[in-house]
């Protein structure tokens, strides 16, 4: 069933369940499902939508999303902004994570794009002001922080909060790995197929199929097929 879902005909689970265990994901997903009807009333979604819990969705009408959106327990996103939230199928936020596309309603923000088959993971914060894009394929993981927005603060006789802001957007390409509390900030670009060790905090931007991690983030290696390598990089950054 989750195969014929996700579209995904090599989609398989690689353990073992029992029975107990299959009623409870079941008996969750029932709910989950049963709370996304009532939410498919206020934003635009395909297919089955999923959610949990404590879900809270601000300027709803400026959501859209494609099939088989998952909302986990928690989640809060708010749309107000030009371009609104737009999520690809199969995408899912776990929970606690937020979207946030505006911060001061002064000053409206640009708002965030996710692409197809993208997970991000439990405590994320996408802050969308000045544009947030996410590829398609990409792992988002726990605790993960990306801002689109940076304070002016140059001039010592102004209060800063007065000073305005500067917005240049983040954008992350396919298939791309973003470890656990990893913080990007405005102006960075990763390119398709990277891995950001975690904890790095991204600056700059990083070319395509790179592996990068630090504080701040530096390219480590390009990724090769040697998997047992990549993981040893990423332990040792």
């Amino acid at each position: 069933m989750i195969a014929k879902l996700k579209r995904d005909p090599n989609y398989k689970w690689e353990c073992r369940y029992s029975t107990r265990d299959l009623l409870i994901i079941l008996s969750g997903r029932a709910g989950q499902v049963l709370r996304g009807c009532w939410l498919k009333l206020f934003i635009k979604t395909q297919g089955i939508t999923f959610v949990g819990t404590g879900v809270k969705v601000k300027h709803a009408h400026l959501v859209r999303a494609g099939k088989n959106l998952i909302l986990e327990d928690g989640v809060y996103l708010n749309a107000l902004s030009e371009k609104g939230i737009q999520i690809g199928d199969n995408v899912s936020i776990s929970r606690d994570g937020s979207i946030v596309c505006t911060g001061v309603v002064a000053n409206k923000g640009v708002g965030v794009s996710i692409g197809n088959n993208t997970g991000i993971n439990a405590g994320a914060f996408i802050a969308g002001q000045g544009g947030v894009t996410i590829g398609k394929d990409v792992i988002i993981g726990p605790g993960v922080k990306i801002f689109s927005e940076n304070h002016v603060f140059q001039n010592t006789d102004v209060i800063i909060k007065n000073q305005g802001v500067t917005r240049q957007g983040v954008i992350i390409g396919n298939n791309c790995w973003i470890g656990a509390a990893v913080t990007i900030l405005d102006g960075v670009e990763i390119g398709n197929g990277c891995v950001i060790a975690a904890g790095s905090v991204v600056n700059k931007s990083i070319p395509a199929n790179s592996v990068a991690g630090g504080v701040p983030a530096k390219v480590i290696k390009r990724r090769t097929t040697n998997q047992t390598n990549e993981v040893e990089v990423l332990r040792s950054a």
